[in-house]
């Protein structure tokens, strides 16, 4: 971040080859290792084929289906005030909340027992995409931890 007034330019992310998503990009981008794109790209494509399977649906639309599930609206962050610290509920940007659900449905998918992880995440995007899985779950608790914090709405600035 530069010091001085100039802001820094969100960079483009072109759409991905087979389905012109943008989202298709960035799920590859995050679940790539080691600067392996094509293995990443293999296993998401594999995994999109899979759940569209089970899902009777367009592949395009269970990832965005599976994605709304699992994505935050609140989060707390910890505020120290007076030498305490609390949990303060706080509202979360639509980019950063698509970041987060796309980072827990990639961590319950490697979290899975399975034998492939195209499988692993197939299975994780069709539970999300029908409101369940341990993405959704996060989600759900988080909401709830945020729900409990109410009392301290009044410190988030």
């Amino acid at each position: 971040m530069p010091r001085r007034a100039k802001r820094v330019k969100k960079r483009v992310i072109l759409p991905d080859a087979r389905y012109g998503s943008v989202d298709v990009t960035k799920f590859v981008n995050k679940i790539m290792l080691a600067g392996k794109k094509s293995t990443a790209t293999r296993i998401v494509y594999g995994a999109m084929e899979l759940a569209s399977q089970q899902a009777e649906a367009e592949p395009v639309e269970v990832l965005a289906k599976a994605i709304e599930g699992a994505t935050p609206l609140i989060r707390v962050k910890p505020r120290r005030v007076g030498g305490a610290t609390y949990q303060v509920p706080m509202e979360v940007d639509k980019k950063v909340g698509r970041a987060l659900a796309m980072r827990w449905l990639i961590l319950a998918a490697r979290a899975r027992a399975g034998k492939s992880m195209a499988e692993k995440l197939a299975a994780e995007l069709s539970d999300a995409s029908q409101g369940r899985g341990a993405a959704v779950r996060r989600r759900e608790e988080i909401h709830r931890m945020a729900d409990a914090n109410k009392a301290y709405v009044h410190y988030r600035w």
